[in-house]
This record gives C-alpha cells, structure tokens and sequence, in this order.
C-alpha cells in the first residue's frame, strides 16, 4: 500500500518539483528519508519564511508547486510571512507542518498552536493529513494550488501518521487531469470586437493571468497586430521583452502613467489581478475591456465587459478577427519611456541608485534572472532593470515582503542553473535574509547579491521626509560588507563608483561564487524620484 510518507513524496516527484525546502522538525525525518531514497533533495533553510519564499518563487517559475516544511509551534509561526507572500502574489507552494497526534495535541500546551487557524486566511486549503485519506487529500492540495489563481495549501502532518499505511491504491487520481478548453468562435466574440474595433488609441495593461496561461508570446502578437502601448504590473516584467517598441513600462499607479493612459479611448487589461495594483481608487473614466482565465471579484476595475477564457486562445482569436491597428502605439510607448526615465534621473553627489541599476543591466548577460526586495530602491530596480522574457524578473508585490530577494534568487538557480542570477536588495532587506548566503555557498546555488547601502531604512525616510518628520529611527550603516561575505563563504566587494561596480560584476560573473557587492549608493534622490512617479 505504501506509507503515507512515500505517497507525499511520490505525489511532489509527479507534480515536477525535485526538492523540499525549510527547517525540518522531528516529525519531518520520515519525509526527509523517504526523499533521500528517491534522490530528492531537501535544502536546509536558515529561516522558515525564506524556506516559504523560495519554494513559492519555484512555484512561480515552473508552475510546480515548490514544497516547504517546518516544525510544530514555533516553526509553523515563523513560516506564515513566507505563505503570505504565496497568497498574496499568487504562488503556488504546499506549506508542511508537523503536528502532535491528536491525544497529545488536545490535552498539551507546550508548543501546541491552531496552525489551521492561523493559515486559514492566508491559503486556498489548509486541512489535516489522514494515512487513510492522504492519496486523495495530496492530489487535492497539488489541483488547488496550481488552479487560477494559483496560491498556498497547508497541510499538518499528524506524527502518528506519516509512517502508516496510506489509503486503498485502487484509484489513484492524476496530479494535474488533462483539460479541453475550446477555441472561441468570432460570433462568441462580437461584443468584445466591435468595442476594440471602435477604439482609435487602445491600451493594454497585463498583469497575472497571461503568465498562469502561459500566453506571453500570443500576448506579443496581440499587441503587435494593435499597434497598443503595453503597461505591465511588476510581477509580468518581461512577458514582452522589454526592448519592444510597444513596451511602455511598469504599473505604479502613479501621475506620470496616468498621463499616457488617458490619451487612449480604450483600456483593455488582460489576466490583471487586483492584488498587483496600488490600493487607490480606479482614476480613469475611460471604456475598460478586460480578458481574463477566472472571474475578476474584487471590484478594484471598473469593467465594461469581461472576457472570460484561455488567454491565449482569446488573443490568437482577436488577432484573426480584428482589422490591424496603427498610429500611435510606438510612438507613445517611446515617449512614455523618455519621461520615466527624465523623471528618475535626479542629480546625487555619489554614486546614484539609477546609475548602479544602469551599469547593471549594461554588465549582466542578457539571459539574467533578476530579484528583486521591498524598499524605496525597489522603484528603480522596476523601472530601470529590462528583462526579456516571462518570470526573469521576481519580486514580492502583492505582499511587498523585505527579505525576499535573496530566497527568490536561489529558488531563480535551482530553475534555471546555468543562467546568471542578481538580487537586488536594500541594506534593511539583506540583513532580514543574511544567514541564506550561507545556504547559497553550501547548495552550490551561486548568485550575485546587489545591497544598496544607504545606511538606512530608505523607504521610511522618504516617508518623513515629506510628510516633514525629523528623520528617527531608521539608521543602520557600520557593517563589514567584505567580512560578512566571506564570513559566510562568499566573497564581497564594495563600490562607491559606477567603474568599480562594472568591474564587481565582471569578476562575480567570471568568477560563478556567491558575491555581494555592496553599493554605496546615495539617496537623496529617492524622494524627487518618488514624488514624480508614486505620489507618496
């Protein structure tokens, strides 16, 4: 029949992810055996949350969900910002905790917390594993995660169970079925084409859901075939390589895209999720066409009409049934990108934190994977890093979490290890990963860590700073860059010079280590850039 054990490990090996990832607790051995007998790796995570993180990033780039663990208590606790980073950036991950068995659990204190309780909000599914049940209870957990939206399942493993009998193999359900999604028809579509028929200035913005559909290169030709500027939200940088001529740039819910948009007579958003948006009111009075795999429900988007389906069979459908466009779509995206870029090139006395962000790009080969944390310098690495293909450019939006570029760059490796990837951070988000350098040299999985030292919480600073606040209580700076790294294995440089910084980045890259460059950067610009494109 098979241990309940064996059946979780089997079911991650068929679902196509080869690794478990967290801080084991003793009633996850079973699990772990199992997976060395199976040639599955597990990797030891210094931190819970980064553990989530990473194994959520997998599950972003492969569309497997990535699989993490903790221990009962204390682990599961520290794990819930890295399961709310899946939730709320719509990654697919089965969160593991171990569990007393149910004797001990009603009837002990130490260490004994609702783990359902406390996932509830923050999962698609958080349930209890039975021996007898765990065939059906797993091949659900993998269904629900992948399914649109895509998100977290917790599952608490009773310690009495892991090494029972599982369930009656008769019928054992496939991972993922197959699914017959078919081809929209023009008469289908007659609604949806007279209003983009009508429109002389349309404009795309896209988000989410043409990555969940796997429809970036139909999204290419859709906008091609319209001749439309294209705003994407930061999560779907890349989903058209960001030297396209129709390439505008990033969603920032601020004044300066407010202008391009409201030159267009038609907004079509396709696969946008309101958790990718700035928590405004919508500011456009303009006609909106959505398109889109699952219903829209959170209100955020005033739509006239939602296309629902298979984006990229809806945008293959359009390109056949709908004259082709012209006029404006080069042209604005062009200018658009000009004035972001006027708009960030605020003068600094040192090393600008847009000038490192342009060496950068200059410096790392173009195939790159690029991460990126939460913080005022997150701003410029949007608007300033290009990527040229779908899921090359990671980042904690929906949550917006510190601390997430260093587990997202190692989760980038394991994907895709023969492409160079970077992780942008802030000071205040590297030291809230810092001990995961030490998982980056004893995997193998070697990256190239860019801190922006400012010597302080930037973010916050800004935020006094307009709103006429003495600056209090953000100061970090005093830290040995070069001594950290290799305190940890790594190696580390700092700069304070777009020439040194070139040639930090042409020995991390020759080198293939694990290298932290520390930039010093300076930010007095930050609340110039910000008030020009956020509206803080």
């Amino acid at each position: 029949m098979g241990k309940t054990v064996e059946v979780l490990v089997d079911a991650f090996l068929e679902s196509g992810t080869p690794f478990i990832v967290g801080h084991p607790g003793g009633e996850t051995v079973e699990l772990m055996d199992e997976a060395r007998k199976r040639d599955m790796r597990y990797i030891l995570m210094k931190q819970e949350v980064a553990g989530a993180m990473l194994a959520s990033t997998w599950g972003e780039i492969t569309g497997s969900p990535g699989v993490c663990t903790s221990t009962r208590g204390p682990g599961a606790a520290n794990m819930v910002n890295g399961i709310a980073h899946a939730w709320l950036d719509r990654a697919p991950l089965i969160a593991l905790t171990d569990q007393y068995p149910g004797p001990v659990y009603e009837t002990g204190l130490r260490q004994v917390i609702d783990h359902r309780q406390i996932f509830a909000p923050i999962t698609k599914w958080s349930t209890t594993l039975h021996a007898k049940s765990a065939r059906v209870q797993i091949r659900k957990a993998l269904r629900i995660a992948r399914q649109s939206a895509p998100g977290p399942v917790h599952i608490d493993v009773i310690s009495s169970e892991t090494t029972s009998d599982a369930g009656d193999a008769k019928y054992i359900h496939p991972v993922l079925p197959d699914r017959l999604i078919p081809e929209p028809s023009k008469s289908s579509l007659s609604e949806p084409i007279a209003m983009i028929k009508k429109a002389k200035k349309p404009i795309v913005l896209v988000g989410l859901g043409v990555l969940w559909d796997e429809a970036a290169s139909e999204l290419v030709g859709f906008i091609e075939h319209l001749d439309a500027p294209v705003l994407t939200t930061s999560k779907v940088k890349g989903a058209i390589p960001e030297d396209h001529d129709l390439r505008a740039g990033c969603i920032i819910g601020g004044l300066i895209e407010r202008e391009l948009v409201n030159q267009s007579d038609l907004i079509i958003c396709i696969g946008v999720d309101g958790v990718e948006l700035q928590p405004k009111a919508w500011p456009y009075t303009i006609p909106v066409l959505s398109l889109a795999g699952v219903p829209s429900l959170d209100a955020m988007i005033p739509f006239n009409l939602e296309v629902i389906g298979d984006l990229g069979k809806l945008m293959r459908a359009f390109c056949e049934h709908l004259p082709a466009g012209g006029g404006w779509g080069k042209k604005s995206a062009t200018k658009f990108r000009q004035d972001v870029s006027n708009a960030l090139n605020v003068s600094t006395k040192r090393l600008s934190p847009q000038a490192a962000m342009e060496v950068a790009r200059q410096m790392l080969p173009r195939d790159t994977i690029a991460t990126c944390d939460a913080g005022a310098s997150r701003l410029l690495v949007v608007q300033k890093w290009e990527s040229y293909g779908p899921r090359e450019f990671l980042t904690s939006n929906g949550l917006g979490s510190m601390g997430y570029a260093i587990p997202g760059a190692l989760a980038a490796r394991l994907a895709h290890p023969s492409r160079p990837v970077v992780a942008f951070s802030g000071d205040g988000g590297f030291m809230m990963a810092v001990a995961e350098l030490q998982t980056s040299v004893r995997e193998n999985l070697p990256i190239i860590v860019v801190v922006f030292d400012d010597q302080e919480i930037a973010l916050i600073r800004v935020k006094q700073e307009i709103k006429g606040i003495p600056r209090f209580g953000v100061g970090i700076g005093g830290i040995d860059w070069v001594s950290l790294a290799e305190g940890f294995g790594a190696d580390g440089v700092v700069v304070e010079t777009e020439h040194q910084l070139g040639d930090a980045f042409a020995s991390a890259i020759k080198s293939d280590r694990t290298t932290v460059i520390a930039a010093r950067i300076d930010g007095s610009c930050y609340v110039s850039q910000f008030n020009a494109l956020r509206e803080l």
